[in-house]
């Protein structure tokens, strides 16, 4: 039984509860997001395995997960980012926020900090968490998802027009 990080509004641990309960109850919990960029500035996104318990098929950011109770949320990204994509580089934390999001019979409600990183080597997936990637110049993902929002994960179009605001 996996157990994630309930929090508060300013991101203190308020206890801990198993995945699936968190999810049903839409309790707000800890989470983090990986956006990799490489030497062009494209950004790296992956589409989600069909086996994924919400969110499958859709396409979101390199990576993204919950970390878990005792492990650093920095330490927690880079752990995923191995086992999701096989990369290992550097991250760094650009900037967090709150999202509330009903998907299908469960509710996202994440305090999600997300990182950025550069990275031009050649991803390694892992299948089971992972059914594509590609590379994407931010204006055309930017198009795509006005075009087809449905294809994406909802915290993804967030972090995106957040990013968006940040190259400005």
């Amino acid at each position: 039984m996996e157990k994630i990080v309930l929090v508060n509004k300013r991101n203190k641990i308020i206890g801990t509860e198993e995945k699936m309960k968190t999810h049903l109850a839409g309790k707000l919990h800890r989470a983090f997001s990986v956006i990799l960029f490489n030497k062009k500035g494209e950004i790296l996104i992956q589409k989600r395995a069909k086996s994924k318990y919400h969110s499958p098929g859709l396409w979101t950011n390199t990576c993204c997960s919950h970390p878990r109770p005792r492990e650093g949320v920095g330490l927690a990204a880079k752990r995923r980012l191995k086992e999701e994509m096989g990369i290992s580089c550097k991250i760094k934390k650009a900037f967090s926020f709150i999202y509330k999001a009903k998907i299908g019979d469960l509710i996202e409600h994440e305090f999600d900090c997300v990182f950025l990183g550069k990275f031009d080597g050649e991803p390694k997936p892992n299948k089971k968490e992972v059914a594509g990637w590609r590379w994407i110049e931010l204006k055309d993902l930017e198009t795509d998802i006005k075009k087809n929002p449905q294809k994406y994960t909802p915290w993804f179009k967030i972090i995106i027009r957040k990013i968006k605001g940040l190259k400005k």
